[in-house]
């Protein structure tokens, strides 16, 4: 195993993947660069000052959205009884995932990265990392348990669901199973300090494993279970989902309460296929990234690698920034929330909840528009048919100058 002082020289660029997405492991890019033939005179990794400036606006820009969108929508879920469902409070935990790793990871390692300097200190470098792996457990398992939820509910609808209770249970053994996952980080993590030969001090946080083999069987084992594993069961379950809300011609009879409820679910089951399609996105180049440069890291020696991870790098975070997004745009109890937090905006206008009539309420009730017992027969593609026993009865009801 390498002295520090040959680690820290060995290291064309501070990237570290360990967990696949944690910036500061130097041990992946040793090469044979004699420690005599490198320059000493200061810290080679400094972008100049204009694009530092392009990436701190990217990044800048991602963590408000990221923060602020995440902190709204914990908001409207616990601020509103109507919004607290089994779906919503997988969606807060998300949120709150989301939320913290954009205040306590990305602000440090985008730093990191940037400068190649660790100001930050020893422990932080543990707690940093530490969030980050935790985090993304967090967030890619809630997304599973959403998807389990969403398949019971659907391909079982007489089973009952799941309560409040079960819910947060499920919820905090997701972030038990996280803090498990991220425990390695606490142990492995450490900082080492550099001076050059002008007095130049350069920090660097990055992981000291037993063996390097141990540390490449947990990048694998990880990557495995926060990316292709999620990945591959969800698209199982949405797909037997969609085929169950769009495949099938007919479901039978139907009052307006079931025509109401399968399109709900259908806009609920939209929205989540959009969440974890981003997600996909957004981490695909992350993990791409990781095992190509496990077997060729002559790629990490490149110019511009410094600002090609920048992108993978950021891309995979600002995923973080684009659920609340989708919610507001694809969900209108989020939207009027969004709404609700904005008034104070002067271009901002929250329409009234619409009232019932007390005929209305009554009818309600039953989820129907006509009479508590009209039936309609209902395709999976949305459209509404009258059984033709009723159609005759409906038209001389509309048009009482119509002999039959």
């Amino acid at each position: 195993m390498q002295s520090l002082e040959e680690l820290f020289f060995s290291t064309e660029f501070p990237l570290n993947l360990t967990s696949s997405w944690i910036v500061g492991n130097e041990s992946f890019y040793r090469n044979d660069t004699n420690l005599t033939d490198l320059d000493d005179d200061g810290n080679q990794f400094i972008l100049p000052w204009w694009r530092q400036m392009i990436w701190t606006l990217l990044f800048a820009g991602m963590i408000v959205v990221a923060t602020g969108g995440n902190l709204i929508v914990i908001w409207i879920v616990l601020a509103h009884k109507r919004m607290r469902t089994v779906t919503n409070y997988f969606l807060v935990n998300l949120s709150i995932a989301d939320a913290m790793v954009s205040t306590l990871n990305v602000i440090f390692n985008y730093t990191y990265m940037l400068n190649s300097h660790w100001p930050f200190g020893n422990l932080y470098c543990k707690i940093s990392q530490f969030i980050a792996v935790v985090t993304i457990c967090a967030s890619v398992f809630t997304l599973m348990a959403i998807s389990f939820d969403r398949y019971m509910a659907i391909m079982n609808p007489l089973k009952p669901r799941l309560g409040r209770k079960a819910t947060l249970c499920i919820a905090l053994a997701i972030w038990i199973v996280g803090v498990v996952l991220s425990f390695p980080m606490l142990l492995f993590f450490r900082t080492f300090t550099h001076t050059f030969t002008n007095g130049e001090v350069r920090v660097i946080c990055y992981s000291q494993w037993p063996k390097e083999s141990h540390e490449y069987l947990y990048n694998v084992i990880f990557m495995i279970l926060t990316y292709f594993l999620p990945i591959g069961s969800m698209t199982f379950t949405y797909a037997r989902v969609g085929l169950e809300l769009w495949g099938s011609q007919s479901i039978g009879e139907a009052t307006q309460r079931q025509l109401d409820n399968i399109r709900s679910k259908r806009r609920v089951v939209k929205m989540m296929i959009v969440v974890v399609v981003i997600f996909a996105v957004c981490w695909l180049p992350f993990h791409m990234y990781f095992i190509i440069t496990s077997y060729l890291p002559e790629i990490t020696t490149g110019p511009y690698v410094q600002e090609i991870y920048l992108a993978i790098y950021w891309l995979a975070m600002s995923n973080s920034m684009y659920n609340p997004i989708i919610y507001c745009w694809m969900n209108s109890r989020f939207r009027r929330g969004f709404a609700q937090f904005f008034s104070w905006c002067p271009w901002v206008h929250v329409t009234p909840e619409p009232t019932l009539s007390r005929s209305e309420a009554v009818t309600s009730r039953y989820g129907c528009v006509v009479s508590p017992d009209s039936q309609l027969r209902i395709s999976r593609n949305g459209n509404v048919r009258i059984p033709r026993s009723r159609d005759r009865r409906w038209r001389n009801a509309h048009h009482p100058g119509h002999v039959s």
